[in-house]
C-alpha cells in the first residue's frame, strides 16, 4: 500500500480482530493448545505491515502479531495451523509471504531483523526490515545489543515496540527506566518516534516514513506504538489479577477498529463486517480440513546434517512406533 486508505487499513483490521477472537474460541475448544491474542493491537499491527513493499523488505514478528499477516496477505489458513501444534516452524512460507516464522522468544525476532538487515546492506538489494516486539522484550538484552548494532553499522531496520501497557503481569512503568522506548533512540545515534498505536492511519504514515529513510541509506528508527492489551497475556492468563475493570473500560473508547470506524460510513462498516465474516469461515473451515504434516519432518530441518543425537532420537521414535 503506497498510500493511506482508511477503508482498506479498516477492513484488514476487521479480520485480524474476527480471526482473533476466532482462536480464542478454537483455544477453548480445545483445538489450540494456546494462543495469544491480539485484541486492541490492531492499527499497531496493520498500519505498520502495510506500509511495508513486500517485493523488498522483510518483517519479523513475535507470537501476538496476527495484524501483521493479515495486512501482509500471508496464506491465513497455513499462519493459523501454527497454533495447532502440529509442525514446528509455520506451515507458510516464509520466503514467499515476507514474514519470518511466529517467534516466541521474548526479544527474538528483533536480533532476527538485525541480522537480515545487515545481509540487504551487504547485498545492496534495497530492501528494510521490521521487527515487532512488545514493551516488556525491550528490558532484554537481546534488544539493546540488536540496536546498538543496528545504530553503529546504520542498517536499513524498523525496531517496531508496541507498548501495549504490560508485560504479561507487569506493567510498563515498572520496567521501562526513563518511561520511554523511543527515548532509548538517541543513545544509539539513531532515530525515535512515538505514535498514537490505536490510529492506524498514523501508524501506517510513521512507519512508511522510517522504511522509506532506512532503504535510503538512513539508518535505524525505533518507533515505539502506544496501545493496550485489551485481552489476557495469554489465553492462560487472568489479567484481573493484576489490573482492574475500570482500566480495561478506560480505553475502550480508543479502540483503534471503534476510532477507524468513526470516520467512515456504515455501509463501508457493514461491508467490512460481512467480508471478515467470511474470511472467518473460510479459516475455519481450512483448519478442519488440514492434516497433520508427516511427524517424521520433526528430524528434517534441525540440522544441515542431522547430529548423532538427532540420529539416536530418530531411531529411538521409529521404535516406539514399532512397539
Amino acid at each position: 500500500m503506497h498510500t493511506a486508505d482508511l477503508r482498506a487499513l479498516h477492513r484488514l483490521m476487521l479480520v485480524a480482530r474476527r480471526l482473533d477472537e476466532e482462536a480464542i474460541a478454537l483455544q477453548r475448544q480445545g483445538v489450540f493448545p494456546a494462543y495469544a491474542p491480539a485484541k486492541g493491537q490492531e492499527a499497531a499491527q496493520v498500519g505498520s505491515a502495510a506500509a511495508l513493499d513486500l517485493n523488498r523488505d522483510f518483517a519479523f514478528p513475535g507470537y501476538r502479531d496476527i495484524g501483521a499477516a493479515v495486512a501482509m496477505g500471508v496464506d491465513l489458513v497455513a499462519y493459523l495451523a501454527t497454533h495447532l501444534n502440529t509442525w514446528h516452524g509455520g506451515l507458510y512460507d516464509p520466503r514467499t509471504s515476507r514474514l519470518a516464522p511466529i517467534n516466541a522468544v521474548v526479544g527474538g525476532p528483533v536480533t532476527h531483523a538485525v541480522g537480515w538487515a545487515m545481509g540487504a546492506k551487504l547485498d545492496q538489494t534495497g530492501g528494510a526490515a521490521i521487527s515487532y516486539f512488545g514493551d516488556g522484550a525491550s528490558s532484554q538484552g537481546d534488544v539493546h545489543e540488536a540496536m546498538n548494532f543496528a545504530g553503529v553499522y546504520q542498517l536499513p531496520v524498523v525496531f517496531f515496540c508496541q507498548n501495549n501497557g504490560w508485560a504479561i503481569s507487569v506493567p510498563t512503568e515498572r520496567q521501562v527506566a526513563g518511561g520511554s522506548v523511543a527515548a532509548r533512540a538517541a543513545g544509539y545515534g539513531i532515530e525515535g518516534h512515538r505514535v498514537d498505536g490505536n490510529d492506524v492511519v498514523a501508524v501506517f504514515e510513521a512507519t512508511r516514513a522510517a522504511l522509506d529513510r532506512a532503504r535510503d541509506g538512513g539508518g535505524p528508527t525505533v518507533i515505539e506504538a502506544m496501545t493496550y492489551r485489551v485481552g489476557p497475556h495469554s489465553t492462560s492468563d487472568d489479567p484481573g489479577r493484576y489490573r482492574t475493570l475500570e482500566d480495561e473500560q478506560a480505553w475502550t473508547d480508543r479502540d483503534p477498529l471503534a476510532v477507524a470506524a468513526k470516520q467512515l460510513s456504515a455501509d463501508d462498516v457493514a461491508a467490512a463486517e460481512e467480508h471478515a465474516a467470511a474470511v472467518v469461515r473460510e479459516i475455519r473451515e481450512g483448519l478442519q480440513a488440514s492434516a497433520a504434516p508427516d511427524a517424521a519432518e520433526l528430524f528434517s530441518f534441525v540440522y544441515r546434517e542431522p547430529t548423532k543425537a538427532l540420529l539416536e532420537q530418530q531411531r529411538a521414535w521409529k521404535e516406539s512406533l514399532d512397539a
